[in-house]
């Protein structure tokens, strides 16, 4: 019998509150895992950021954890941990990996392994150290790779609406061109932002400001294709739309 690596997922998060889509995110990447039938998921974990996280809107911790455990009553296998949310400051996502991979290594009775690198759990995820960074758990970014999402643009001079349209989730922008606005990503990241979109000759250039440097993403037209390039921390990743007849 083939041996499957185990396997537990990690969501971070605001959970301000937490939502239906919040729990079909685990089952989504649970699916995902079984389905390479290399991973075997034996838990899942919700990790509610701290007070001090400082989101306009903030639920106090102590509430977000309890709707969240209310939430995952009937759930068999993810569980609410408040440790992260139990932190006098914010911590980074890399912090609470950090964390949770040693809990589970004592749970289990193992031994640490030589070295900070050495992740077992979070390498089969397929996630990195520097990629963890972004801030986007593991299951959204597997999931992202799955999804083929449709994109609706309508122009009425310098106004315009985007329409990413997914079975994960959909998301609108509604926006005038050159003018800056607050830009509200609860369910892709939970962050806000100060967003401009621009025109640079005849691309779209967006600049968002917020916790994130460098963060925006530039879409432009090359025959029937539609090109966007996402830009967040020095990383890049792109995406083609081919145009619908």
């Amino acid at each position: 019998m083939k041996h499957l690596a185990p396997l537990v997922l990690l969501a971070c998060g605001s959970f301000n509150p937490i939502t239906n889509m919040h729990m079909r995110l685990f089952e989504l990447a649970r699916d995902h895992f079984h389905q390479t039938g290399k991973y075997q998921v034996v838990g899942g974990i919700i990790s509610p950021v701290s007070d001090n996280y400082g989101k306009q809107g903030l639920a106090a911790a102590k509430h977000r954890i309890a709707m969240a455990r209310l939430a995952l009553q009937t759930s068999e296998w993810v569980r609410v941990d408040p440790w992260e949310s139990e932190q006098r400051q914010w911590s980074e996502t890399l912090t609470v990996l950090r964390h949770h991979y040693k809990e589970l290594l004592k749970s289990h009775h193992i031994r640490e392994l030589p070295g900070e690198n050495n992740w077992p759990i979070e390498k089969a995820a397929g996630a990195s150290l520097a990629s963890s960074l972004t801030d986007v758990n593991i299951a959204v970014r597997k999931i992202a790779n799955m999804l083929k999402p449709d994109k609706e643009i309508i122009q009425d001079g310098d106004h315009m609406i985007i329409r990413t349209l997914s079975t994960f989730k959909n998301y609108i922008m509604d926006f005038d061109i050159g003018k800056e606005f607050e830009e509200d990503l609860t369910g892709l990241d939970d962050r806000k932002c100060m967003t401009s979109v621009t025109w640079d000759g005849d691309k779209l250039l967006c600049v968002q400001k917020g916790e994130k440097e460098g963060r925006g993403w530039t879409q432009w037209i090359e025959g029937d294709e539609m090109h966007l390039e996402i830009r967040a921390c020095g990383v890049k990743c792109k995406q083609v739309f081919k145009k619908v007849q």
